[in-house]
């Protein structure tokens, strides 16, 4: 493959972005890094190829990492609408998917019962569990451990090993999970 042949990183644009962002001038980027006002345009402009070094006085000068300058072509976020969500009914109540099942690494639940005594039933799965209670309250029973949880607490436990949880009291009930999603060895 020749020199010709190999695309040339174009930085011209994320620094343009990040100097202004900053709310800087090319002179101030200039006495920051110590580089002319010239060779700083003709990098914004894609006319010249900085070296790393240069990359990094930059960058220290508009005070972002230098890997930035290498962000192109992001994808877009995720958004999932409330309407659009994924509800499963179990035994338990109501499990809405928050995430939409659209998550790599997570699953985003929030469960409202059925009432007092409703409960999931002991499971297990791979990856930790992140309990945030949102209304109500909750006993969460995992091994010898039996733990009462109310509004604003928040619970976690390794999902591996078996757990289960109840509703406990009249009030209405809600409960926000986030299951980290372990990679397959």
């Amino acid at each position: 493959m020749t020199t010709e042949e190999r695309r040339r990183p174009a930085v011209g644009v994320q620094i343009k972005r990040w100097r202004l962002e900053r709310g800087l001038t090319l002179a101030n980027v200039a006495e920051r890094s110590g580089l002319n006002v010239g060779y700083l345009s003709q990098i914004e402009n894609d006319k010249a190829s900085p070296s790393l070094q240069c990359l990094v006085s930059i960058a220290d000068a508009v005070e972002v990492p230098a890997a930035w300058f290498f962000m192109e072509d992001l994808p877009e976020p995720v958004v999932v609408r409330a309407t659009e969500r994924p509800v499963t009914m179990t035994e338990l109540g109501r499990v809405e998917h928050v995430d939409g099942r659209a998550s790599r690494d997570v699953s985003i639940l929030e469960v409202t019962s059925n009432g007092t005594g409703s409960r999931v039933g002991t499971h297990s799965h791979a990856g930790d569990e992140h309990h945030i209670i949102l209304r109500g309250r909750f006993r969460m029973t995992q091994g010898d451990h039996v733990v009462d949880v109310g509004p604003g607490d928040y619970l976690r436990w390794d999902g591996t090993i078996p757990h289960d949880g109840e509703v406990i009291g009249d009030d209405p009930n809600a409960a926000m999970l986030i299951i980290r999603i372990r990679p397959k060895d």
